[in-house]
């Protein structure tokens, strides 16, 4: 028998509409998911000790919420119907099949929706191809160059921040002019956003297109792993390391190897990629972060510093002693031998941080 709830309990969010009558304009799943979310930031703060939770404010021109359930959407009509607002005319951006989960409504700072809808079709990933020495690509990511790869191709950084930074300075002392709170003031605070809207837009648009090419022409990509928050500590580089977005563009590289079956390897930020020579294994102690070649003195070779970076990030992730992390497939060849130790790396010296 299936037991009734006493007539005096009242769930936390029906005492809390009949305090706050304007949440009942809301849909009640839409305020589940909030407090969802809310837990879930205490539960990683109070398991990681960092990052405590922040409230979203009012006054935040991005804001979103979730629509776990009850919605419908027609391609036909070209409408989505949510819960308690209605039917919103909408341009799809492409049509799907399959089991529709949760829908994030957001809006950015210059005004525009938009609607992302998770969808399951059901399609199982990709299985992790095999790799080996001659498809695996090392990449080596910098300022002065973005990316540079093993096999002695570079990509120049585009650096769209410091190319807008001078129209931004414009746009934002004329906000800085404007009586706050009127129109004029609003309407300059827009241009400043679609500003900032461009830069962000050339920047995904180049990381992704990017990060499609390697994973399409390779089976197995390495990387390092970078203390991206640790370099913004340095003044003199912070804003040119926020451009560069290393951190989008390790994620884009993640997702997409395991979404076409391709594997990431990553190594850890202490080996010292920049200072062995990727011939003969000598470990150049004083090599500085200003120069950009140098010579081994044991074998002679001359090596440009971010191409023999990115042949060492290599060799290292093709040992299994030196990987932090495998994203796709497990090992498919048998591990290479560890690099040749030559005059400068006999006896066993603590880790260096990778220039």
């Amino acid at each position: 028998m299936k037991r009734r709830r006493p007539s005096s309990y009242v769930s936390g969010f029906t005492r809390n509409k009949e305090e706050y009558p304007w949440l009942t304009e809301v849909n009640s799943q839409s305020l589940q998911s909030a407090n969802k979310n809310l837990d879930n930031a205490f539960t990683r703060f109070f398991r990681e000790k960092k990052g405590f939770p922040r409230f979203k404010s009012k006054k935040n021109p991005v804001q979103s919420f979730q629509v776990p359930q009850h919605y419908r959407v027609d391609f036909d009509r070209k409408q989505i119907r949510l819960p308690k607002i209605g039917e919103i005319k909408t341009v799809f951006h492409r049509h799907f099949d399959g089991k529709m989960k949760t829908v994030t409504v957001s809006v950015t700072s210059t005004g525009k929706w938009f609607i992302s809808i998770l969808v399951d079709n059901g399609e199982p990933l990709s299985k992790p191809a095999s790799f080996a020495a001659d498809t695996t690509l090392g990449i080596d990511v910098g300022l002065t160059n973005f990316a540079t790869f093993s096999n002695g191709e570079k990509v120049a950084n585009p650096r769209h921040l410091k190319n807008s930074l001078q129209r931004l300075k414009v746009l934002q002392r004329r906000v800085s002019r404007k009586v706050k709170g009127s129109k004029n003031r609003k309407k300059a605070i827009q241009i400043v956003a679609r500003c900032h809207e461009k830069v962000a837009n050339q920047r995904n648009d180049f990381l992704h297109k990017l990060s499609n090419r390697i994973v399409s022409e390779n089976q197995a990509i390495a990387v390092e792993t970078l203390n991206v928050a640790g370099m913004q500590k340095n003044h003199c580089l912070a804003q040119s390391i926020s451009d560069v977005s290393w951190s989008s563009f390790f994620r884009m590289l993640e997702y997409k190897c395991e979404c076409y079956g391709k594997t990431l390897l990553t190594i850890g930020r202490f080996d010292p990629s920049s200072k062995i020579c990727n011939r003969c294994g000598y470990l150049n102690r004083d090599l500085r972060l200003a120069d950009r070649e140098w010579t081994c003195p044991d074998c002679g070779t001359h090596h440009d510093r971010d191409i023999n970076a990115a042949i060492n990030i290599k060799k290292f992730a093709l040992q299994d002693q030196n990987l932090v992390g495998v994203t796709g497939a497990e090992r498919a060849i048998e591990p290479v031998d560890s690099l040749p130790l030559g005059r400068g790396m006999k006896q066993e010296a603590p880790p260096l941080r990778a220039g």
